[in-house]
């Protein structure tokens, strides 16, 4: 039976933070974002292992580090995202070709257990795989090089992607290792050989971290769940 792996890539900064410390290690209750991300994944018992891609240069793990018999750390980060999973996958030799792999945001911290089991449900028996995604609510502009409403974009049918997205190992190996250009995220590259990924619905919690805000708000969605 296939096994289910994650990969979380935490080689960059986020610079868009306006902090000193790469975002994957801001504090989140008083803990590092990192931590909340990891262990939702390393307490599961669906999960057989968590592998964490760092850049070569990290030297905050280790003032920070988790110690568990799932997570397998790996100093392999790349200049991009698809670069550092790719690297993290050929790290991984205890995965085999037909195992899935889920593909995590650092910054997403506020995954939980209900909403994993429920993607792990929607796909594992798919032929393609899959990502939580919301559908989209508001209405989109596109604007011009003045900043300026250039078109107001219809929003049928279109969803904002979040992680995990969840493919086997042998697909995603080959669509990163094929793709022409830097793909923003996995299934952008499952997509490049003709496949097409399911969408599975997510939650508002599951937030990427991308602005200080962002981290101010999910603190508080947190806080309110734990209360």
């Amino acid at each position: 039976m296939a096994k289910f792996h994650v990969l979380i890539p935490a080689a960059g900064f986020g610079s868009r933070m306006e902090r000193q410390l790469p975002k994957q290690y801001l504090p989140l209750l008083g803990r590092p974002m990192l931590h909340w991300a990891l262990e939702v994944f390393l307490y599961s018992n669906r999960i057989d292992s968590v592998v964490l891609v760092l850049s070569p240069e990290d030297c905050l793990w280790s003032q920070n580090a988790l110690n568990h018999s799932k997570l397998h750390v790996v100093n392999c980060g790349g200049e991009t995202r698809a670069e550092s999973v790719l690297n993290g996958l050929g790290a991984s030799e205890h995965i085999a070709e037909s195992d899935w792999v889920l593909v995590h945001d650092a910054a997403r911290p506020g995954m939980t257990d209900s909403l994993l089991n429920h993607l792990l449900n929607e796909l594992q028996d798919d032929q393609v795989g899959g990502l939580l995604a919301i559908p989209l609510a508001d209405t989109l502009k596109r604007a011009d090089e003045a900043q300026r409403v250039a078109k107001t974009e219809p929003r049928e049918n279109l969803w904002q992607a979040q992680t995990p997205q969840m493919f086997r190992y042998g697909l995603l190996k080959e669509a990163l290792a094929t793709s022409g250009s830097a793909p923003t995220d996995e299934a952008q590259a499952v997509e490049a050989l003709g496949h097409k990924p399911r969408l599975v619905t997510g939650q508002l919690r599951n937030m990427k971290v991308t602005y200080p805000q962002d981290l101010a708000i999910l603190e508080a969605i947190i806080a309110a769940d734990l209360k």
